[in-house]
Parts: C-alpha cells; sequence; structure tokens
C-alpha cells in the first residue's frame, strides 16, 4: 500500500501518503487510492471528517514525474485530473498535517483543505515555472486570495520556497506544532470535528467555500488545458529530463 486508509469508529478517515524511499510522491496508483477514499467518504454518513498526512518527517515531495508522464494526455480520465476535481467538490472537512516536504501539489492541494497544521521547519515550494509548467489545482485563484497577488506571483512565477512560519503568517497553515506532536494533535482536531453535528459543519463548510468551489472548478479546467499545452512543449520536456538526470 503506498495510501494507507484508516477509518475510526468516531468517523475519522486518516490517509497517510506512505512512500517514504520517495519522499511520498505521489504516484498514479496513490491518486486512484485518495480519489476513491474521497469518493467513499463522500457516499458514506458514517464518515464526518477526512485527515490528510504524510509521516512526522515528510508530507510529500510532490508528483512521481516519471509515473505522471507515463499516464499520457491531461485528459478527464488522467488519475491526477480526477482527483484534483474531486478534492476541490469534497464536502466535508479535511484536516491536513504537514511536516518536511510540501513541494507541488504538496503545497497546493493544502489550498482547499480547511484546516492545516504543520510542523516547524517545512519547506514548501510550487516550482512550477522552474519545470517550464503553469500552476494547477486552483493554485492560481486560491494563492492570490489568500495572500495577496504579489506574494503569490513571488511563489508562482519564481517558484521560490518558504518556511512554516511563512506559511502561518500568510494564512495557509492554522498553527504550528511540534514535529512529535504534529499528528497526534491533529487527530485530537478531528476528532473535535467528528463531535460535532454533522449537517452544521457540512452546511458550514458549504457556505465557507461554494462560491470559490465553483471558481475552482473552472480554473482547474483552464489551467489543466494550459498545463498541458506547455508540458508538451520543448522548454518543458528539456527542464524536465534535466530535473529527472538530476534526480
Amino acid at each position: 500500500m503506498t495510501v494507507e486508509i484508516k477509518q475510526s469508529p468516531e468517523g475519522v478517515l486518516t490517509l497517510t501518503l506512505q512512500r517514504a524511499d520517495k519522499k511520498n510522491a505521489i504516484s498514479l496508483a496513490m491518486y486512484r487510492q485518495l480519489t476513491g477514499a474521497l469518493q467513499q467518504a463522500e457516499r458514506d454518513a458514517a464518515i464526518k471528517v477526512v485527515v490528510l498526512q504524510g509521516s512526522a518527517s515528510c508530507f510529500s515531495s510532490g508528483n512521481d514525474l516519471q509515473d505522471f508522464l507515463s499516464a499520457g494526455d491531461l485528459n478527464a480520465n488522467h488519475p491526477t485530473v480526477v482527483f484534483l476535481y474531486q478534492l476541490n467538490a469534497f464536502s466535508k472537512p479535511i484536516i491536513a498535517a504537514v511536516a518536511g516536504l510540501a513541494i507541488g501539489i504538496g503545497t497546493t492541494a493544502l489550498l482547499h483543505c480547511d484546516l492545516v497544521y504543520a510542523a516547524p521547519g517545512c519547506r514548501f515550494q510550487m516550482p512550477f515555472s522552474q519545470l517550464g509548467l503553469c500552476p494547477e489545482a486552483a493554485s492560481s485563484l486560491l494563492l492570490p486570495q489568500l495572500v495577496g497577488y504579489q506574494r503569490a506571483a513571488q511563489y508562482l512565477l519564481l517558484g521560490e520556497a518558504f518556511n512554516t512560519a511563512q506559511a502561518e503568517a500568510m494564512g495557509l497553515v492554522n498553527q504550528q506544532v511540534a514535529s512529535e506532536d504534529l499528528l497526534a494533535f491533529v487527530a485530537d482536531k478531528a476528532l473535535q470535528l467528528a463531535k460535532l453535528p454533522a449537517a452544521a459543519v457540512q452546511q458550514s463548510k458549504a457556505l465557507l467555500r461554494g462560491k470559490i468551489k465553483r471558481q475552482a472548478e473552472k480554473v482547474i479546467t483552464v489551467e489543466l488545458e494550459v498545463f498541458g499545452a506547455l508540458l508538451q512543449g520543448e522548454t518543458c520536456q528539456q527542464q524536465l529530463r534535466g530535473f529527472l538526470t538530476k534526480k
């Protein structure tokens, strides 16, 4: 298993990325697992909250690029594409526990989470332009709304990294939590949410995110069109070959 899926009696579904040898780089199989788990959680009234986490030392280094590229065009059946739409549409609260690396989708996925807690010293980065690509997961919409245009440009155009303290200051992270306490802290927060009236929580999320969710769905579609075109270009192919060779 590359994603461990556990459901507690209290209604918390915990999705744990478990690919330590690849720094939790997300493979196509992992995207399928994540999507399937979110679809299950959407249907199952017993599931009240989803926790998304890696290990206590690493969240995710982003896409497994070789695996990602092997899936071909970014059409409606591409596992990454299916996951992005499902994540955006998800109606129940998602809490993320972040430690170590949060690269690419490891950062942009957090924009769709309702609560984000992170260990000190994390490295957040969206190096799309450095790979000859553009933002994804509606980050071109959600990040500027969260942090302002100039700061979003700093992280999406320049692809600069930022740490946990910066992420907390700009509102991407709710709170820093000591590494050794992070997973237990998030589990406790999930339990707090699960004990609240489910309909009230879900309707509150719908009111908070309803408008932006509809906008984000459209932006994901536009981003994927541009991303796919750039991906086929020679500049991007050179950048990716260089990255993979270096790696």
